[in-house]
């Protein structure tokens, strides 16, 4: 599968990411189905993984499953959420050093390759002692990367600060904004860029909203839309999601979450393929988005 290097960590991830929050929703008693796809996440060449101490079981789920192939994938996690019962603060150093002792146990590993914030605000970001925090663990060989988790004005300021040596955000067909404010900055201080909701959870030219939660994307993806065909796009709605995120070489890796090996499959022969979307694709979805999207933020 297609690499890219990540920022200026030197670590090889494939363009393809695996993100673990719906893993997390299931239940330990489902950890037969858990193992079958994550190793074949593994066997398809998948080598990013990424999931947070407050994705459910879904740390847990590493641990049992995967330890033993360790050496195959790269692991990234986030911290500052309080998950659980643990009685500590959101954001808070004890919070952060306890969550990354507690995500190593879980997943049975002695390393981390990668710990992010998960997507607080500026006033924590300002404060420092979240930032202080992740840095000690770095320190501590607890991690071997730091990167921050979110978006708009509180990705900009973690880029500019020059403390995280990658950025998460969101980037999709109808969330483009990151392209034109956060890729450069990104890139030119060497941040690895991964990408989170690369297919906009499924709302491009689905009939009907897949969740209240997404009901702002499902109206972006409509008025879009109604400019007509898109000449040059697959007639896979997902395939056209994922092949615009990746036709952007900013990107180093694009999570793409799912239960569903039939899905997980096939979004690895695209990425396998290397044939994205065309240019002229890329450019349509593009114009749209910027004849209509002025003031459509981030998604958190």
């Amino acid at each position: 599968m297609q690499k890219s290097v990540l920022g200026s960590t030197g670590l090889e991830v494939t363009r393809l990411g695996m993100g673990l929050a719906e893993i997390g929703e299931l239940r330990l008693a489902d950890s037969s189905e858990l193992s079958q796809l994550l190793n074949a996440a593994l066997d398809a060449g998948i080598n990013f993984l990424d999931t947070a101490a407050c994705y459910g079981i879904s740390e847990e789920m590493i641990g049992r499953t995967i330890p033993h192939r360790r050496s195959e994938y790269i692991l990234a996690t986030k911290c500052g959420h309080v998950p659980g019962s643990y009685p500590g603060e959101a954001w808070s150093a004890q919070t952060i050093t306890d969550s990354i002792d507690r995500s190593l146990i879980l997943m049975k590993t002695d390393y981390l390759d990668l710990v992010q914030l998960h997507s607080c605000g500026l006033g924590i970001l300002e404060k420092g002692e979240a930032t202080d925090a992740l840095k000690r663990a770095k320190e501590a060989g607890k991690t071997r990367f730091v990167g921050y988790s979110g978006d708009n004005d509180d990705a900009l300021w973690a880029v500019n600060s020059g403390l995280f040596d990658t950025l998460q955000t969101s980037f999709n067909l109808v969330d483009q904004h990151a392209r034109t404010k956060l890729f450069g900055i990104a890139k030119a201080r060497e941040m690895g860029i991964i990408i989170k909701r690369p297919i906009a959870n499924g709302v491009w030219g689905a009939e009907h909203n897949p969740s209240s939660y997404e009901q702002e994307y499902f109206q972006r993806a409509r008025l879009m839309a109604q400019s007509g065909t898109i000449h040059g796009a697959p007639n896979d709605r997902i395939m056209l999601a994922l092949g615009f995120v990746l036709a952007h070489i900013e990107v180093d890796t694009a999570i793409v979450g799912t239960r569903n090996l039939g899905h997980l499959r096939a979004n690895s022969l695209m990425v396998d393929s290397g044939n994205y979307l065309s240019p002229d694709a890329v450019g349509e979805l593009v114009r749209r988005f910027e004849e209509l999207g002025e003031g459509w933020v981030q998604l958190y």
